[in-house]
């Protein structure tokens, strides 16, 4: 590399920290096409994921402009020196790319590329993206400047680590999409027995009144307001039924409104009052807020179904560039010591990979009648 080695393998390293960091697919995709172009030096680069029917499911640019990207139109078809790439699993570097027999043009808007440089990203035997850059800069003109044997063995190691981390990426997608349906079955299991208790002392309350209405009227209109005010609650309880069983909105709303949601309709559901404050909170990276909410739903299920606590308090506030949640009961506690050699773990492995897995840390107070605070904090982006 012309950088020399030193400065070479340290972005190299670079490159690597950086794909390995992000847990999103599509961040991924845009990290691998960023750090392809800036490691080997070119002026445009590209990674599509195919799909099965002839196209490509994702397809990312480094290098375009927006408006460019906008005007060139839609996503390519999997045809030309692409298909080669990913049909026939093989490396293709270019002098010239329009002149290779394959070439089919492409859009008016699409920016001029000569060498090229391509190669398939390979899980095993499967090809799961195609690679690629164009226009090699140089640092002077010359003749037959464009991508080497070098860049070629270089990218070559990108993708091989490209291929670990998007493939990463997706087990972690499926991942959290399963533990969404997941937390949604519980809250679902949760929300139907409350209903189902207001709608049974609803039906108690109208046969009381029912045999009230000749002896004893005034009781029985008693009785009846009684019932319009179950009515009523259970019919609060299936509308946060229909609000809390969507998917959670992190994307959309940010963690402080989706955990503000789901407290609300915990402290309905449940005996015990539930409380949440949030202060100078700022939003964080999608997998820090993602592993705060889920560390966040297990220690309020825990305090709910396990302590007896009379009252759950659930704080988010920022911590220098980055968020610290705490959730504290006023329980029967623990001794977490004897928690963990019991094989026992309440939740706690579950929660320490989270904030693990989001480069946080998670810190567990608890004694027998005290109590307890589960405290969650993430370093932010």
């Amino acid at each position: 590399m012309s950088q020399g080695p030193r400065s070479g393998l340290a972005a190299v390293s670079s490159a690597l920290l950086a794909m390995s960091r992000h847990l999103e697919v599509r961040d991924v995709l845009k990290t691998i096409v960023a750090s392809a172009r800036e490691l080997l030096d070119a002026q445009y680069a590209a990674l599509g994921v195919p799909d099965d029917h002839g196209g490509f499911a994702q397809f990312v640019v480094d290098g375009v402009t927006e408006e460019q990207w906008r005007a060139i139109g839609p996503l390519p078809r999997q045809h030309g020196i692409l298909a080669a790439m990913l049909h026939e699993a093989r490396a293709e570097r270019l002098a010239d790319v329009r002149e290779d027999p394959r070439f089919e043009g492409w859009p008016a808007a699409h920016p001029e590329m000569s060498d090229f440089l391509g190669l398939p990203i390979r899980d095993g035997d499967e090809v799961i993206g195609a690679l690629f850059l164009a226009n090699k800069r140089c640092s002077e003109p010359r003749v037959g400047c464009g991508f080497t044997e070098e860049d070629e063995e270089l990218l070559a190691i990108l993708a091989q680590h490209a291929a670990i981390a998007l493939t990463n990426a997706r087990l972690y997608e499926r991942s959290r999409e399963l533990t969404i349906a997941e937390e949604r079955s519980r809250l679902a299991h949760e929300l139907h027995d409350a209903v189902s208790q207001k709608l049974f002392s609803l039906r108690l309350t109208a046969q009381a009144a029912a045999a009230l209405v000749d002896r004893d009227p005034v009781r029985a209109k008693g009785e009846l307001q009684q019932v319009a005010a179950l009515a009523a609650e259970a019919a609060d309880e299936l509308r946060a039924a229909v609000v809390e069983l969507r998917p959670a909105a992190l994307e959309e709303d940010g963690l402080v409104a989706a955990l503000r949601t789901q407290i609300q309709v915990l402290d309905r559901v449940h005996s015990a009052r539930v409380t949440f404050a949030a202060g100078g909170f700022r939003a964080l990276p999608a997998a820090q807020e993602e592993a705060m909410l889920r560390v966040a739903q297990e220690a309020l299920h825990n305090a709910l179904r396990h302590s007896g606590a009379g009252h759950v308090a659930v704080t988010l506030e920022r911590r220098g560039c980055g968020a610290v949640l705490r959730v504290t009961d006023d329980g029967s506690g623990f001794d977490p010591m004897k928690v963990r050699r019991a094989g026992r773990h309440l939740g706690l492995v579950s929660m320490r990979d989270r904030a693990d897995g989001a480069g946080g840390t998670l810190t567990v107070e608890s004694a027998p009648g005290k109590g307890t605070t589960i405290e969650m904090e993430t370093p932010g982006g």
